[in-house]
């Protein structure tokens, strides 16, 4: 009989004494290993799942879609109670202990306990809508694959700005339009300074109307003098779905549309939903429109099969990385909002970490975050909230990080003052476990809440690290600690157990250059930008970041279609899968990871 187990928790807290105690006595515990089937479609089901810890998903028979991920305290799958047979098959992710209550005692209590009874049926109707919902969505490769032309996007209403607000008040809506862009003049001070101006900046009816209404400005006022410089803005035949993240991303309704530095069209959010009228589902409008955590994790377990849609239709995975990170964002604010009381929204902020803070994460992987409290702020809940956005995130798809590098962890939750004092103390002792946690930090990056809240904090980390000759030398021995898989001939290592394509070619790359954008105080988060970036310093040769950035990129393509093929989350490459063309390209970009590693040791005095 188990102990532990938790009759507070709905919906067992409805249960009576006695039926408490029947619950209890019947209760089992079982363990499965990573990767073991924990129930098997199409077959009778004898029990009901509590987990206890660990985590499962659930995905249709063939595997090909995924539905949910369950976590410490979840309960699967109460369908098949009521069924004959399993309809969805359940996997343990990893190694996974859960509770079993025989069916015939849970029917028992589910026709004896009307309150019981209804927690399940209300629980049911709503998850059979949405799995219906989610079957009968169809691939998102067409919306996300078409480029930006004149079908979609419309003329724009280019206005000087000597116009007046009541005139062009008039103009757009004789034009059926809500904005228009303005022509500034050559010399208009919005301009100067500016890399690569375009001499454009956009009005809205919401500027005009807050301009008379609130700022009571009189209705002859130029219109330039309210127009928002500058305007975010994609190229004609660039793919729809950089429009989606350039909205997305900057929270915007419109962006416009140029053919080189000459604006031709307006391209709107609703125009591109109407283009796209037959598709019932638009993975980032179903986030966006999420009210409960089920109905966000059917919308997040949606990123696999249009990963796979999109490496299978050709797009570089730079594109794919790119969608993925702003999708990620997007599903993580969500979390954020449906946990963390409004009240707090703008007092903290949640940060991403690793790979998801260097926009390079393409499936989900292990969960690396942390808060920022206002400094002032005593929220004495905070930490069975941050507990709560745990388990929510798992549940989401995000496992537990290995290094408990989260917001459930009192280490990574801190008020603006203590964050600082906390990263000096790091740089001044510099020890191999302070050195990971400034990199872990270096790669922050701001996704929910008061996000103005983690500037002060880099600000503060750059300050700290610039000059530190000996701390940066510190800092990059990591990225040499890892031998480079090559034989003394040349070739590529074999392994019984898989090539581990992180620790032998990504991390020396990631945190290498992770290394010299702190030396050299470069702002970036993404390796990508941050390799351009030193090659602008003239810190690396462009040959040098060429070589660099292809392989990386080749790195994540090969390790993406494996973990995609083989259904694994590992880092390890299966030589053999490969073809010849791709080992002979793997060796070469080996060697690219061993001559940059001798540079680094050279360049920090290190040893490698």
């Amino acid at each position: 009989m188990p102990d532990k187990f938790n009759m507070q928790s709905p919906p067992f807290d409805r249960l009576s004494e006695s039926e408490q105690l029947t619950l209890r006595s019947s209760l089992d515990v079982a363990y499965y290993r990573e990767q073991e089937v924990i129930v098997e479609a199409n077959k009778p089901s004898h029990h009901l799942h509590i987990l206890i810890k660990g985590a499962v998903e659930e995905r249709s028979p063939d595997n090909k879609e995924i539905y949910a991920h369950y976590a410490n305290d979840d309960i699967f799958d109460v369908r098949s109670q009521f069924n004959e047979q399993v309809k969805h098959q359940y996997i343990a992710l990893e190694d996974t202990l859960s509770y079993l209550l025989p069916s015939h005692v849970f029917l028992e209590l589910y026709n004896e306990n009307g309150q019981f009874a209804a927690y399940f049926d209300n629980n049911l109707a709503k998850r059979k809508q949405l799995i219906k919902e989610a079957q009968e969505q169809q691939n998102l490769a067409e919306f996300i694959l078409t480029k930006v032309d004149s079908s979609i996007y419309h003329p724009p209403l280019i206005l000087t700005p000597e116009q007046p607000i009541n005139q062009v008040t008039q103009a757009l809506k004789e034009s059926g339009l809500d904005s228009a862009l303005v022509h500034l003049a050559y010399d208009d001070p919005r301009t100067i300074g500016t890399p690569k101006p375009y001499p454009y900046a956009i009005v809205t009816r919401t500027n005009m109307l807050h301009a008379v209404m609130i700022d009571n400005l009189p209705l002859d006022t130029p219109v330039g003098d309210i127009a928002t410089f500058p305007v975010f803005h994609v190229e004609e035949d660039d793919f729809l779905f950089n429009a989606m993240i350039t909205m997305t991303r900057n929270r915007m309704k419109r962006v416009m549309v140029c053919d080189g530095s000459e604006a031709i069209g307006m391209l709107d959010m609703t125009q591109i939903l109407s283009a796209f009228s037959t598709h019932s589902h638009v993975l980032t409008l179903r986030i966006a429109r999420a009210t409960s955590i089920e109905e966000l994790a059917l919308a997040s377990n949606k990123q696999r099969q249009l990963v796979e849609s999109l490496l299978n239709n050709g797009i570089r995975t730079r594109f794919i990385m790119e969608l993925i990170s702003a999708v990620n964002e997007q599903i993580i604010e969500k979390a954020f909002e449906l946990v963390v009381p409004p009240a707090l929204h703008n007092h903290c902020c949640f940060v991403v970490l690793g790979s998801e803070g260097r926009g390079e994460q393409i499936l989900k992987t292990d969960q690396d975050n942390a808060l920022i409290i206002q400094d002032g702020l005593h929220w004495h809940q905070c930490e069975y909230v941050m507990e709560n956005l745990t388990h929510t995130l798992q549940q989401l798809g995000y496992p537990l990080c290995p290094g408990n590098v989260m917001v459930n962890n009192p280490k990574w939750v801190n008020s603006q003052l203590e964050w600082k004092k906390t990263l000096s103390n790091w740089v001044h002792s510099a020890t191999p476990e302070k050195v990971m946690d400034i990199a872990i930090m270096a790669d922050a990056h701001a996704v929910a809440g008061n996000k103005e809240l983690l500037e002060p904090i880099q600000k503060h980390l750059s300050e700290l690290m610039a000059g530190q000759e000996l701390i940066l030398t510190e800092f990059c021995r990591p990225a040499l600690n890892f031998s480079v898989p090559l034989t003394l001939f040349g070739n590529v290592k074999k392994s019984k157990s898989g090539l581990d394509i992180k620790q032998g070619g990504i991390f020396p790359i990631v945190h290498g250059i992770r290394a010299l954008s702190l030396e050299y105080n470069i702002p970036h988060k993404n390796t990508f930008d941050r390799i351009n970036a030193l090659v602008e310093r003239k810190v690396l040769e462009q040959s040098t970041a060429d070589n660099l950035s292809e392989a990386l990129k080749q790195f994540f393509k090969w390790r993406l279609a494996q973990r995609l093929t083989q259904q694994h989350s590992s880092n390890k490459l299966d030589i053999k899968l490969m073809e010849r063309s791709d080992r002979d390209l793997l060796r070469h970009s080996l060697h690219v990871v061993k001559k940059f590693k001798q540079w680094l040791g050279y360049h920090y005095q290190v040893r490698d």
